[in-house]
């Protein structure tokens, strides 16, 4: 990391602070005014987007030299900030985190709970409930009904099994490993109905989708007739202590209704947490498509995908494929007829490649498969990160010497844990580079000696020196950064010029970089989270962009409905032949 891309990023976190509200425009008592700023000046390194230095801090207050300097000496005396020495920035101190300690051994979870059950059931008009774990099954402790005679009351104090409600399956997904383990060793996996999922390694991969999704659905596993969504709140140290559930008669709660309302559950479950002090999750876009979509984006596919991702154009067959990752599904289109063939899968699937000879292999929550689409057969190749149960594979590619790129991240990208791999033809596999938090698009420069790698949570998209011969890789070196306002970049590939296209997460668009990393050019979507971007058609000429509707609640979704929807674009520029795995 140079010491410019630093100061770059810490000026954004000093613009982004600068819009905490100053002392002189609030009301604050006589006396206090040194307090108030103070407590402004903390609010200001809080708010950054990344650790700011004095400078930074100097250019956000508008605070005299010496005054600046005398307010963070006090600040860090009672612990309140801390100064990193390594890089001269400042960032909260950890007294923060043990006064919040303090907030949370008083919270009442049923009344901070309390106004936004009242909303939920009224908006919804179907039950609304709050639970916990207690003694290894779901106990409800709040709840508001709506749905009048012909709906789905559930008592205060009544209990549940923990494999077959959305609430427990919620509370399964996000505890801790070890935890995890330890329920599920002691809990019986009780078939209730002809739904319910009995079966441990079925449970375990619902368990997994359900955590990558953040939101659980249930659908007659408990009770016949009966459906459900919930989704978990969280405590300050990111530990699912409760969940907020919906719960009514599956006439009235069908598949599709149920993933939106999970969606709409995840941001009241966050704002549950709000109420108590903790900062509150943001799952939303929170950009609109100000500069409006491009007319010659036209939605080719109106899917309605959770999460659409890896488009890859398999020449010979004229077909693009693609997976939806939550579904879980693979999918084949043909943008001739218009037609999509789905293949339902019981993993995570994440990508789909071309494997030399014939057949398909795929990137799933267990590794690397071979993948029959015609069967939906299966047959476990390699898997890197077998140790690691709480990661998955995300975005992959192959090179054109046969080799197989796959990024990974943790299942719900809360850490950096991520790593980028190569998968040699004889399935060897080496551990090239890691610290990435949502490991994401990757793709060559059209000689091969560039390999550009997306960490989407950061915003960057790196470029690496590449050995087309070895397959090795150094330098890593940023690309390009995308601010979070204009979104995150997410998956990209290169054109025959050497220009890098790129789909950005929460940006409504996809942009196009020149070789140097300049921005060429934007293209406005009527979406707001592009996934990916492939180049297909007989001349490779047409961009086709996925997209995903995961974590919009219905607000969002009125304004953009095409959402999880397949898009296609032309272009002047062809793209590069798509690569097949040689293994």
């Amino acid at each position: 990391m140079d010491h410019r891309a630093h100061d770059r990023r810490g000026g954004r976190g000093a613009q982004r602070a600068a819009a905490v509200v100053r002392p002189e425009e609030r009301d604050v008592p006589t006396g206090a005014a040194a307090l108030a700023k103070g407590l402004y000046l903390l609010e200001v390194i809080g708010e950054a987007e990344t650790p700011p230095r004095f400078k930074d801090l100097q250019a956000a207050t508008g605070l005299p030299k010496g005054t600046l300097a005398r307010m963070l000496n006090t600040l860090v005396l009672f612990r309140l900030v801390r100064h990193e020495e390594s890089d001269s920035t400042y960032r909260l101190g950890h007294r923060l985190f043990e006064l919040a300690h303090r907030v949370w051994e008083s919270f009442d979870l049923r009344g901070a709970a309390a106004p936004v059950l009242d909303r939920l059931a009224d908006e919804i008009a179907e039950t609304v409930a709050i639970a916990t774990i207690d003694a290894d099954e779901v106990l409800y402790i709040d709840q508001r009904s709506r749905g009048g005679a012909f709906g789905f009351r559930i008592e205060v104090g009544r209990r549940a099994p923990l494999h077959c409600t959305a609430g427990g399956k919620a509370l399964l997904a996000f505890a801790a490993p070890h935890e995890q383990r330890a329920l599920l060793d002691r809990i019986r996996l009780t078939r209730h109905t002809a739904n319910t999922i009995a079966d441990e390694a079925a449970l375990t991969a619902e368990l997994a989708l359900i955590r990558a999704r953040g939101y659980a659905i249930s659908v007659s596993e408990h009770v016949e007739g009966v459906s459900s969504a919930a989704a978990p709140i969280f405590d300050h140290t990111g530990k699912a202590i409760a969940v907020m559930g919906v719960f009514g008669p599956s006439a009235r709660l069908p598949n599709d209704r149920l993933h939106v309302l999970g969606r709409d559950l995840m941001a009241a479950a966050r704002q549950v947490s709000g109420n108590v002090g903790a900062a509150p999750m943001n799952i939303t876009s929170q950009l609109g498509p100000g500069h409006g979509a491009d007319p010659a984006v036209a939605c080719v596919l109106p899917w309605g995908a959770h999460l659409a991702e890896g488009p890859v154009w398999i020449a010979g067959q004229e077909r693009l494929y693609w997976v939806d990752i939550l579904a879980p599904s693979a999918n084949r289109f043909d943008p001739v007829t218009g037609e999509n063939e789905e293949l339902r899968l019981p993993q995570l699937i994440s990508a789909l490649l071309p494997r030399l000879g014939g057949g398909l292999v795929a990137l799933t929550q267990t590794g690397l498969v071979g993948l029959d689409f015609a069967t939906g057969a299966t047959t476990p190749l390699v898997d890197p990160e077998a140790d690691i149960p709480d990661n998955r594979f995300n975005d992959g590619k192959c090179d054109r010497q046969g080799r197989l790129w796959a990024g990974s991240m943790r299942l719900d990208a809360s850490r950096t844990s991520g790593s980028l791999y190569v998968i040699e033809k004889d399935l060897s596999w080496r551990r090239v580079s890691s610290g990435y938090t949502a490991a994401n698009g990757l793709d060559w420069s059209p000689d091969g000696r560039t390999l550009y790698f997306v960490d989407s949570v950061p915003g960057r998209i790196y470029a690496f020196d590449c050995d087309p011969e070895t397959g090795t890789v150094e330098n890593r070196r940023v690309f390009a950064e995308v601010p979070p306002e204009e979104g995150r970049p997410d998956g990209l590939a290169v054109d025959s010029d050497g220009f890098v296209w790129c789909a950005l997460w929460d940006g409504w668009r996809v942009r196009r970089y020149a070789p140097d990393g300049r921005i060429d050019r934007d293209v406005g979507l009527p979406v707001p989270r592009p996934t990916s971007v492939a180049f297909g058609g007989a001349d490779l000429k047409t961009l086709f962009i996925t997209s995903a509707r995961v974590r919009l609640p219905s607000r969002v979704l009125t304004e953009a409905p095409f959402s999880g929807g397949l898009f296609a674009l032309p272009v002047t520029v062809p793209g590069l032949p798509t690569a097949a795995f040689a293994g």
